[in-house]
């Protein structure tokens, strides 16, 4: 057996022979020991199964619960890289024994697509390359893909109490794929995607090459806002721009049952939330509940606003009086402190927004969808009827509009732009691994999914790559990988599905860098660089 040598400049070179019944350990450590580059901290970046460290590095970023059962098939080994060149000799060194590499940088893919296969894989785990570097006189930051959310937030805030970034609200996501994926938060109204306020990316390929905007040209920059960065390499980090915000912002948190006026309030939330004020932003939530030994429905409406709560009650009282908005539901408080609110971290502490919070993992089940019409009224008493009856997923309504509406569905890779009023999150979680509680709680979600199709996206209809879902299709790698993939890519993509295969035709031909969701090259098409 021989392996090859990697020159970061000219990419594959000479080979050398290793003993061919060398473990699978022994075999990838040998190859990356003899990349350029190598150092002596190659063997302690490595998990093998039998490491007493194994377990703990692997489940520190899952965040599925369902993926973390004795039954799941583990990686053969974790590579934690700690610089860019342990990432090169990885991609290297795996395509080079023959495995499936998956990449994980924050572990909330709902799917756990970055942490399980099928078939026997390595992980390469991102969380060492968390590095994050702010330029304030350009107003930009280099973010490794390693970073977290509540990490980019305090960098920002040590520099800044007027600068912000729009993403997610979720401290402990990962930016590699939150920003591969489009990246939306509470700020999308006003600012766009997270992708939409990336300038610059730098993206290991197939080849092992260190490539920036420039270097991979503007089509592999294209898919990698929204595309999904693993689709075509491994990402290492992401150039942004921030965007102001003022020193004062407002949030609120409003509840209504059915036995007040929650129809009301959701029913005109469908018409406001999409059109107002594009420094509002205002998320619905609809839960069933039990309230004095009675199920019924809260509906929970959360806001961010770019301003102070004079103004907002006083928009939100013209546009929305059926939500009865007071000065005293309303908390000023500077961006910061609104990402932590967001969080449910409380206030006053920025410090908590660093906390990572390993093995944490939760059982849970997501899906999506997207809302092109409002719900008439008659229709959201039955969509109540079925929250009860099912008795415990719940939607979450994030509306679209302002910015959104903007920017053109072929700018980046992610698609769902003007015409889209609301994304909708159908969301269930629970406490305990009996097998009996998944089944019913994955079937209530599908039920529910089941039961909203006439009122959401048709043709296709369409959903969210970073709310993953195994449900609307897999890819086997197998002959049939493009017709497999097309069936989840229109959803994910719409029409600029046919492009990203494009991409990936010329940039991965081999399809090395491939998941159950993954973007397939064209059939027969594939060329080698």
């Amino acid at each position: 057996m021989s392996e090859p040598i990697f020159d970061p400049k000219k990419g594959l070179s000479l080979e050398i022979d290793v003993p061919f019944e060398s473990s699978v350990y022994e075999t990838f450590l040998h190859c990356l020991t003899h990349q350029p580059n190598s150092t002596n901290q190659v063997s302690s970046i490595v998990y093998s199964q039998k490491n007493a460290s194994y377990t703990s590095v692997l489940r520190a970023y899952i965040r599925n619960a369902r993926f973390n059962s004795s039954a799941t098939l583990k990686p053969l080994l974790v590579i934690t890289p700690l610089q860019e060149s342990h990432v090169q000799a990885a991609v290297i060194c795996s395509k080079q024994v023959g495995y499936q590499l998956k990449i994980r940088s924050g572990g909330h893919d709902f799917e756990g697509i970055s942490y399980i296969s099928e078939t026997p894989f390595f992980i390469l785990d991102m969380f060492n390359l968390r590095s994050i570097n702010i330029d304030m006189k350009e107003e930009s930051a280099w973010v490794e893909a390693g970073a977290i959310l509540g990490e980019l937030y305090y960098r920002i805030w040590e520099k800044s109490k007027v600068h912000g970034f729009p993403a997610g609200v979720c401290p402990t996501v990962g930016v590699g794929g939150h920003l591969s994926g489009g990246g939306y938060g509470n700020m999308m109204r006003r600012f766009g995607l997270s992708i939409d306020n990336v300038v610059d990316a730098k993206i290991i390929d197939i080849k092992g090459r260190i490539l920036d905007r420039k270097a991979m040209g503007e089509d592999l920059f294209w898919a990698l806002r929204g595309g999904g960065g693993a689709n075509f390499g491994v990402v290492l980090s992401y150039k942004i721009k921030l965007v102001p915000v003022p020193e004062t912002v407002t949030v609120f948190r409003v509840e209504r049952l059915l036995e007040e006026n929650a129809t009301d309030v959701a029913y005109k939330f469908q018409f406001v939330a999409p059109k107002t004020d594009n420094n509002l932003f205002m998320r619905m939530l609809l839960q069933p509940v039990i309230r004095n030994k009675k199920q019924t429905v809260r509906v929970t409406i959360m806001t961010l606003y770019l301003g102070g709560a004079d103004s907002l009650v006083s928009l939100l009282g013209k546009e929305f009086p059926q939500l009865g908005l007071r000065k005293e539901d309303c908390r000023e408080m500077s961006w910061i402190d609104s990402a932590l609110w967001w969080a449910s971290l409380g206030v006053g502490n920025p410090k908590t927004l660093l906390d990572r919070n390993l093995d944490s993992a939760k059982f849970l089940k997501r899906k999506s969808d997207y809302l092109q019409k409002p719900i008439p009224k008659r229709y959201l008493n039955l969509i109540w009827k079925t929250l009860m009856e099912l008795g415990k997923t719940g939607l979450v309504f994030n509306p679209y509009g302002g910015r959104m509406d903007e920017i053109p569905e072929s700018e980046t890779a992610f698609p769902h732009r003007a015409g889209n009023l609301f994304k909708i999150q159908y969301s269930v979680n629970w406490d305990s691994p009996d097998i009996e509680l998944e089944k019913n709680y994955t079937s209530q979600i599908r039920s529910l999914h089941s039961f909203m199709t006439p009122f959401v996206s048709k043709n296709p209809r369409s959903a969210y790559l970073n709310y993953r879902d195994l449900d609307i299709g897999i890819n086997h790698n197998g002959k049939n990988r493009y017709n497999e993939g097309r069936v989840y890519g229109v959803k994910y993509f719409n029409e600029n599905f046919d492009r990203l295969v494009k991409v990936k035709t010329i940039v991965d031909p081999e399809n090395f860098f491939w998941n159950e969701q993954s973007i397939p090259p064209q059939p027969g098409r594939g060329r080698r660089l």
